[in-house]
């Protein structure tokens, strides 16, 4: 029987690719993951304070249906927390979702019609372009500078219709690390505004930054027509609860989104009620953990890096946050990115995603992996992918 067509063009390359270890490990082999961004699997795990009050969230009997929209007083946080940011935001411009890929679903189904482009940066997370397909319109990418994090202003300028709707920005970025800074965040909100487009900004790897201070999009937006995603999974380290937001900035340009997006909300009736609760405590309780794992996360990519680097063959920018290296494969004697990915699998048993699943245009060529693991396990993937190479 037939599917639609929509569906069929859905990728997810991170996830994809697990399949072809799963086979192997299904044979005995042993695998080195390191192709999803999850610190979970890599022996983080939420505060104390935070499992305590998912715990007594359930033990207290908050287990019916929140409202669509949020827990109030969670909405209330978020919005200080984004305001904080500089982003004009109250309680009532939150909508909490179940994770940041429900809300960029729900966004994209409220601006896309088939024909629409959206603007996104090349390389980009695989699900910003397969919502924009899902739903009918062409994902367009931009060029940005990798060793700079500066995206291409003439490049963008040159790619925008009058088919285009929105412009995507996703900083600190997946899957190569980038980190807009305040001037080019301002270029874009200028070109945005100049066309009239939405502008959909991701910052939920916001306070995993190494080297320079973190500039949200909000500081520099004004009551330009921002909406903004963040969640959970990463920053407060709780990826399997499934929790994130988005944020409507003050403009009347969003007004009929303000209107319409909860109806999807209301539709698929709510986010997890106890999680909430904990999203709250991981907003209100002690955020020493995070330096913490900044720090530890800022050796093993300084660590990764380096190696990467000193890698006959490889090549790899400086990641400035987020968790992942996006190392280049020079003269690869493979067809393909995916083969290498592959190869390098079968023979040495570490499992990365081929970089053009993150882009054909400007991904190819390439491979990510997370530094999620501790360094003595990053050592050892490093040395099997320093030997495959050579």
């Amino acid at each position: 029987m037939k599917i639609s067509q929509r569906v069929s063009g859905v990728e997810y390359a991170i996830r994809d690719i697990a399949l072809e270890a799963r086979k192997l490990q299904k044979e005995g082999r042993q695998i080195t993951y390191l192709n999803i961004g999850d610190p979970l699997q890599y022996g983080f795990q939420p505060p104390e304070n935070v499992k305590q009050a998912l715990s007594r969230a359930v033990k207290e009997g908050q287990n019916y249906y929140a409202a669509s929209e949020g827990l109030p007083e969670l909405r209330d946080a978020i919005a200080k927390k984004e305001k904080a940011k500089g982003l004009q935001v109250s309680e009532d411009d939150i909508l909490v979702t179940n994770g940041v890929s429900e809300g960029l679903e729900m966004i994209t189904a409220s601006i896309v019609e088939p024909g629409d482009e959206v603007l996104i940066p090349g390389p980009y997370y695989p699900p910003y372009a397969s919502y924009v397909r899902l739903f009918g319109g062409k994902p367009i990418e931009f060029s940005v500078d990798l060793q700079n994090s500066t995206p291409d202003l003439d490049d963008i300028r040159s790619k925008i219709t009058k088919k285009t709707v929105a412009i995507c920005l996703i900083s600190p970025n997946n899957p190569t690390g980038a980190v807009f800074s305040e001037k080019s965040l301002k270029d874009l909100i200028d070109i945005a505004n100049e066309h009239n487009l939405y502008i959909i900004c991701d910052e939920i790897y916001d306070q995993i930054v190494f080297d320079e201070k973190f500039t949200g999009i909000g500081k520099v937006c004004g009551d330009s027509p921002v909406i903004l995603l963040n969640g959970f999974s990463k920053v407060h380290l709780m990826s399997g609860w499934r929790i994130g937001y988005i944020a409507f900035n003050q403009s009347n340009k969003l007004e009929l989104l303000r209107e319409n997006v909860p109806k999807l909300a209301r539709v698929r009736i709510a986010t997890n009620l106890p999680v909430q609760y904990a999203a709250l405590e991981s907003l209100q309780g002690p955020q020493d953990y995070i330096n913490k794992f900044v720090f530890d996360l800022k050796r093993r990519r300084d660590y990764t890096i380096k190696r990467l680097n000193g890698m006959n063959g490889i090549s790899c920018s400086n990641p400035k946050g987020a968790f992942y290296a996006f190392p280049k494969i020079e003269n690869n004697k493979f067809k393909s990115d995916k083969e290498f990915v592959i190869e390098l699998l079968k023979s040495k048993g570490v499992l990365t995603v081929h970089g053009s699943g993150f882009g054909v245009k400007y991904g190819t060529g390439h491979f990510r992996m997370v530094f999620l693991p501790e360094i003595p396990v990053l050592e050892q993937a490093l040395d099997k992918i320093e030997e495959f190479v050579a």
